[in-house]
């Protein structure tokens, strides 16, 4: 059985997936979100000195209506299906996964390394190195993306098929959540957003399509700062986990993303052109065709996928970040759309 709740996490199902035998578990600290996070404490059952003391258990949301959401969408068994199956070729620092498990009735549970435990830190907008860890995330994002350029596999019919399925993939189309976005911050923010909201009610199939143009690869599709961590004892490599959104798509909509919601607005003013060129060259030495001037019209559009989402996470108030984090992501994003002329550029691909 797929534990739902948080007592469920005994040691005898613990130790029946990772493997090994666990006397007791303890635990230490628990929230819920989009997903269900609980980080225990484990006596093993043997005197291996390499045992973690610590590990970090995805669960469903503790709530049931964002349970039902979650498993209408497909969220968890995405994420489990990606540690289980594909996290073992990605070429960039993802969780260490000791168990992942899933059932055609939604339930899932990821036994996952305790990141912190491990000595990583977790990057916020005012750290004095954010544009250097920025610079070194798009060269990371790029080898994902240049490793699985054009592959097969995330054909509908292919081996990880799955990546094109489910709820979740729909969440660039038009929805309820832009507007309601507008109906709460509409009168704050400049004409920029008001056009974007607009194009998106009025011309959401059209938007979509485009949002959805470009080389496919697979992508992390959810790489904001609060999905990334920093690997200090790799000498500070970046990493990603939260792996919920993992689809396929063209590459430039996980830079888009990061760069467009996340990025302090004045680090990100001063940086995108370079990091967009290190992308472009470290994409090619993994695999990847694309030029500068393809990937800078390209980051100008998806940036308005960036947008809808900090939008629309705002516009649900605390249900799935604190408020204080949706309104940043959505204040930054609207910078972003401003200084890139995204809704001339969408206009102008749409005509």
């Amino acid at each position: 059985m797929i534990p739902v709740e948080v007592d469920e996490v005994t040691p005898e199902w613990l130790g029946s997936v990772v493997g090994r035998a666990v006397t007791a578990v303890a635990v230490v600290d628990r929230h819920s979100g989009t997903t269900g996070r609980v980080r225990v404490a484990i006596e093993w059952g043997d005197a291996d000195g390499d045992a973690p003391e610590t590990l970090f258990v995805k669960l469903a949301p503790f709530d049931p209506g964002q349970r039902e959401f979650v498993a209408r969408s497909a969220l968890g068994t995405a994420e489990a299906r990606f540690y289980a199956e594909i996290a073992p070729e990605v070429p960039v620092r993802v969780p260490a996964a000791f168990a992942s498990v899933w059932d055609a009735d939604g339930r899932y549970a990821m036994v996952l390394e305790d990141l912190a435990a491990t000595g990583c830190r977790f990057p916020r907008p005012r750290d004095e190195d954010i544009g250097e860890f920025t610079g070194r995330l798009v060269e990371e994002l790029a080898r994902l993306h240049g490793r699985f350029w054009a592959d097969p596999r995330l054909e509908p019919d292919g081996q990880w098929g799955w990546v094109n399925d489910g709820s979740r993939v729909a969440f660039g189309r038009p929805g309820p959540y832009v507007p309601m976005a507008v109906e709460r911050f509409g009168d704050e923010h400049g004409s920029a957003f008001r056009r974007l909201a607009g194009l998106y009610v009025d011309r959401g199939p059209e938007l979509a399509a485009l949002l959805r143009a470009g080389p496919p690869t697979l992508v992390h599709g959810d790489a904001h700062l609060g999905n990334l961590f920093v690997d200090v004892a790799a000498g500070g490599r970046p990493g990603l986990f939260d792996w919920a959104m993992v689809w396929r798509a063209t590459g430039m909509r996980d830079v888009a993303y990061v760069l467009g919601n996340s990025i302090p607005t004045e680090v990100r003013r001063a940086g995108e052109r370079e990091w967009i060129a290190r992308y472009v060259d470290t994409l090619a030495a993994y695999g990847g065709e694309l030029t500068e001037d393809e990937a800078w019209a390209q980051y100008r559009v998806l940036v308005a996928y960036s947008w809808a989402s900090a939008t629309s996470t705002a516009a649900m108030g605390s249900l799935w970040q604190s408020e204080k984090i949706g309104q940043g992501g959505m204040r930054r994003a609207t910078a972003t759309i401003e200084d890139l002329d995204t809704v001339g550029a969408i206009e102008a691909a749409l005509a």
